[in-house]
């Protein structure tokens, strides 16, 4: 995996460097807290999301300095201290950070990402932690969907002009790939990530020919191992699929070659594939694979093979890299502990919305999977909690606590895993295909329940019992004042 390095050390919101100064100038630099990453609603109303832009904060947490035209900059605002510009200058991580597995499936209110170790340190990582984990979430998590929707078809990302920007192009096709799609049309994520580049030809192939038969006849002359043709151009059932049949008799068949697949990016999909389908077949091109494209998405997928349309391909381009029917992941970067006496005391936030209440305190999260490893539910547990396998453990829902289970015969997994240990990377982050089959190994540890579109199984993320006291504790303490 090729890192790639940039000077992002400003790319923060201001407000971080003026509570940072300030902490500073309070004689708190030292202060030692834990923050947490977490979300509190999965995407389009799915049963869970995929993490993921793990290794991109890894690169910046090991590239974060601040240069000399940064500290000038920082002087020319007249706001900051020169102590605490000369401590930028000097800057050393030396946080410790613990995180989940990139492909891992996530769910609402579980911390995602640990932070611990200076307050300065923590608050100024806070917006690239979010903006990248946010972003490739929701990307990954998008794909993901769509990749499950063509129920074991093809899926290529095709939607880097469409996307928000250049690194939304670059780093949406990565989340997409670790989220499942097969290929991407993104050249740069080839070269950076290994995702398999793929595309043939645009409209503007065709239309720059005198007509569409020598333009796929050229374009098979020069592609003949690979040769895919675009037939909507003009009239698909009229012109195009008629000329690439004749052209892939004319050119490719003498050579010992087959068209490969012919492409639809237009129209009644669903109908154009059936009478395409028909046409190749009657030809003895029953190998010849019919690709669609045009604003598809999970539920478009879905109808058209509910439909019977005979796709092979589906490329998926803005509503892919986009998100576009939910284009924010909400994760949010909140503190939970501050060290007091050589220990880290509790802090939470109360909001009268349910949602918005933090769970305090140094945490762990495990996973509980029953014998057969599928996921039963995540547990929150203070720091220092062991879950026993041996005998039966209860879980129950923080806010019906009424509603309890008895597990037996479970196993746990710890899922957040060290990264930086006093600012030294601990973690070795796998290639993007090996995150990509780790995605796909998760997912299916999940029931089908939590897997549906509509309506999915509401996923256990309960609390231990002793940190459901303690915030409870908290709760009230906190009330009465």
């Amino acid at each position: 995996m090729k890192t790639i390095t940039r000077d992002l050390s400003l790319l923060m919101d201001f407000y971080q460097l003026t509570m940072a100064n300030g902490y500073f100038k309070d004689g708190l630099k030292d202060q030692e807290v834990i923050f947490e990453m977490f979300f509190r609603r999965v995407p389009d109303g799915g049963g869970f999301a995929i993490m993921c832009g793990l290794q991109q904060v890894i690169e910046y947490i090991n590239h974060l300095t601040f240069t000399d035209e940064d500290i000038t900059f920082l002087r020319n605002k007249h706001l900051f201290d020169e102590a605490f510009l000369e401590y930028l200058k000097n800057f050393k991580c030396t946080l410790d950070i613990y995180a989940f597995k990139e492909g891992t499936p996530i769910f609402p209110n579980e911390p995602i990402i640990k932070v611990v170790g200076s307050i300065i340190q923590a608050q100024l990582i806070e917006t690239m932690i979010l903006l990248t984990v946010n972003h490739q979430s929701l990307i990954a998590t998008k794909a993901n969907r769509i990749v499950r929707s063509a129920e074991g078809k093809v899926v290529m990302e095709f939607g880097a002009r469409r996307a928000h920007g250049y690194d939304a192009a670059l780093y949406g096709a990565r989340a997409a790939y670790i989220g499942g799609v097969n290929s991407s049309a993104n050249v740069l994520s080839d070269k950076l990530f290994d995702i398999p580049s793929v595309g043939t030809m645009a409209h503007s192939f065709v239309q720059l020919y005198p007509d569409e038969y020598t333009a796929f006849k050229k374009y098979c002359w020069m592609y003949p191992n690979n040769a895919s043709l675009l037939v909507d151009t003009y009239n698909v059932l009229k012109s195009g699929v008629p000329n690439a049949i004749l052209v892939a008799k004319e050119v490719l068949h003498p050579m010992g070659q087959r068209l490969k697949s012919i492409r639809l990016d237009s129209g009644d999909l669903t109908y154009l594939s059936k009478k395409a389908r028909k046409m190749l077949d009657q030809a003895g091109m029953q190998d010849c694979k019919i690709i669609v494209s045009n604003s598809l998405d999970e539920y478009m997928i879905q109808s058209l093979l509910i439909q019977g349309a005979c796709i092979d391909y589906f490329g998926v381009g803005e509503r892919l890299i986009s998100a576009k029917s939910e284009p924010v992941f909400g994760g949010v970067y909140k503190i939970a502990a501050v060290k007091e006496n050589g220990k880290f005391e509790p802090r939470i936030k109360i909001s009268e919305n349910i949602e918005k209440i933090t769970t305090p305190a140094d945490k762990e999260v495990y996973r509980l999977y029953d014998e057969n490893h599928k996921a039963i539910a995540d547990v929150l547990t203070l720091k220092d909690e062991v879950i026993d396998t041996s005998k039966p453990y209860t879980i129950f829902d923080p806010i019906s606590t009424w509603k309890r289970k008895e597990l037996v015969n479970f196993t746990v997994e710890p899922m957040l895993v060290p990264i930086f240990i006093k600012g030294k990377q601990v973690y070795q982050s796998p290639s993007v295909s090996e995150i990509r089959e780790y995605c796909i190994q998760q997912v299916q540890t999940l029931w089908e329940e939590s897997l549906r579109f509509e309506n999915p199984h509401n996923y256990y993320v309960d609390l231990s019992k002793p940190l459901w006291d303690l915030k409870q504790e908290l709760l009230e303490s906190k009330n009465q004042r």
